[in-house]
C-alpha cells in the first residue's frame, strides 16, 4: 500500500463521539433522500431493480455508483429477491468497466454514510497502477486531477452501453 502523501504523515485524535448520530439524508427526521427525489447525477442505465450512475468531481473515468430503485437503506433491508439479484447486477456492472480497457481491477464500495438509500461504488483501477491497490485507491482518487464532469458521464454512458452488449 502506498499513500499519495510524502512522509511525515501526522496521525491526529478523533472527535468527540457524536452519541446520538444526527439522522442521515432519507432518514426520519433527516432531509429527503436526494436519489428519491431525483437530484443524484442522471441514470445511464436502469432495469427494474437498479439504476447506474455517473459521479461527479471524480478523477477516475469509468468509476459509477449503483442504486436500488427501492428506498431501502442497508444490505440487511434489501428484501430477498434484491439480496439474491445484486450478485449478478454487481457481475454485470464490473464486467461492462473492464471492458472499457485500460483497467485492472474493479474495486467495489459501501459505505453508507452519506444517505439513508442503498448505494454501492465501483471504481476502476488503472492498468498499472499498483500503488493504488487495496483499500487505497479511493485516497488516490482524492488527490488525482479531477476529470470533467462530461468526460465522466461519457465513460458511465459507455460502461450502460456495454451492460446491454451480449455477452461474447
Amino acid at each position: 500500500m502506498v499513500l499519495p502523501y510524502q512522509d511525515p504523515l501526522v496521525p491526529r485524535e478523533p472527535s468527540e463521539r457524536v452519541i446520538p448520530e444526527p439522522p442521515r439524508k432519507g432518514e426520519i427526521g433527516g432531509e429527503p433522500c436526494g436519489i428519491c427525489a431525483g437530484e443524484s447525477s442522471p441514470t445511464v442505465w436502469s432495469d427494474e431493480n437498479w439504476t447506474l450512475h455517473p459521479p461527479v468531481d471524480c478523477s477516475l473515468p469509468g468509476t459509477v455508483w449503483l442504486a436500488t430503485r427501492e428506498h431501502v437503506d442497508s444490505f440487511v433491508d434489501l428484501p430477498d429477491a434484491l439480496a439474491a439479484d445484486f450478485g449478478r447486477i454487481v457481475a454485470r456492472v464490473e464486467r461492462a468497466i473492464l471492458s472499457l480497457g485500460g483497467v485492472a481491477r474493479v474495486h467495489l464500495y459501501r459505505y453508507g454514510d452519506g444517505g439513508a438509500h442503498f448505494h454501492v461504488w465501483f471504481m476502476p483501477r488503472p492498468l498499472g497502477m499498483i500503488e493504488a491497490r487495496g483499500t487505497v485507491l479511493p485516497i488516490w482518487e482524492d488527490v488525482l486531477p479531477k476529470v470533467p464532469d462530461e468526460e465522466l458521464l461519457e465513460a458511465a454512458r459507455r460502461v450502460a452501453g456495454a451492460m446491454d452488449a451480449p455477452r461474447v
